[in-house]
């Protein structure tokens, strides 16, 4: 078996903090560049390896110097990139992200259409996401790659985990019958139920709305934290971080550690309020790649758990 494979985005990860957002028209002084391997996921990729899993990165980026140097990257990381295509004639994705103070931010993306995943790329890794323990699929990847990375790990027996919210209906429904985990944010959960939650009771309703579909774990995000729901019970989560200077990586970090935790054979409460850890840890500095250490998540996870 090949540990975790992530099917999804890779990219240059701007960010510049700033003093104030400027306004229309304005200009500010940028306090703090940093130029970072980044894209959902890479993001979820180096959140796993931070974790102790195995990784292996399935994506694309181009064939030019920053595609040379986030692949670089990856591999500094521990992340396997041998699945990771190389494009002639694309752009590697950008990403700018400019962080205000009080966790107020803006994100630029500069993105190639080239720059993504097709199914032929996904079929070309067939036989390692058929190799994989677990496979995370963005669903912000076209959805004939997202079917072919769907089938292919159903296909090996793998923990599949779906992020995100795809607006064709047959892909969703597709996600809904195969994956074993979807994970979704406030407006994709739209996507996935047909309506948009409210609240957390809302929340509530429209995971067990999922659960009947076919997932064995559900989780969405509310403005008040994250529902995770399985089988038989569900726990709320609150925003665990304090202070919050960048909310960019949350997500990703919170679906790498519920993968992890899942893989590992923990419950999914348990595995909920790891990810909710692993998300606050994430929040408290500016970008989205993560910085998951697992005996911090622990004791978080255990302090935070009623």
């Amino acid at each position: 078996m090949s540990g975790v494979v992530v099917v999804g985005q890779v990219a240059r990860d701007l960010v510049l903090t700033v003093e104030e957002l400027p306004a229309a028209g304005g200009s500010t002084d940028v306090l703090e560049r940093q130029e970072l391997l980044g894209g959902k996921g890479a993001n979820q990729a180096v959140g796993c390896r931070q974790l102790g899993a195995e990784v292996q990165l399935v994506g694309v980026v181009g064939r030019d110097r920053a595609g040379e140097e986030v692949l670089a990257q990856a591999a500094g990381d521990g992340i396997g990139v041998g699945a990771v295509v190389r494009r002639s004639g694309a752009s590697t994705a950008l990403l700018v992200d400019l962080v205000g103070p009080r966790g107020v931010r803006r994100l630029l993306e500069d993105v190639d259409a080239r720059t993504l995943l097709t199914a032929e790329d996904v079929r070309a890794s067939r036989d390692l996401l058929r190799s994989a323990d677990a496979v995370l699929v963005q669903l912000q990847q076209p959805g004939p790659a997202v079917a072919e990375a769907l089938e292919a790990a159903a296909a090996g027996g793998a923990l599949t985990v779906a992020d995100g919210g795809p607006a064709d209906e047959d892909v969703r429904r597709r996600v809904l019958a195969t994956a074993a985990v979807v994970r979704a944010d406030t407006a994709e959960a739209e996507a996935l139920v047909g309506w948009a939650p409210q609240d957390v009771p809302g929340t509530v309703r429209a995971a067990r709305s999922l659960l009947a579909e076919g997932p064995r774990v559900v989780a969405l995000a509310t403005g008040e934290g994250d529902v995770v729901a399985w089988p038989g019970g569900h726990v709320v989560l609150p925003h665990l971080g304090e202070d919050p200077v960048d909310p960019t990586g949350a997500g990703d970090a919170f679906v790498a550690a519920l993968t992890v935790a899942l893989l590992r054979g923990e419950s999914p409460e348990s595995a909920a309020w790891w990810a909710a850890a692993a998300a606050a840890q994430v929040v408290g500095t500016a970008g989205g790649r993560p910085d998951l250490d697992p005996d911090r998540l622990r004791e978080s996870a255990a302090r935070a758990r009623p």
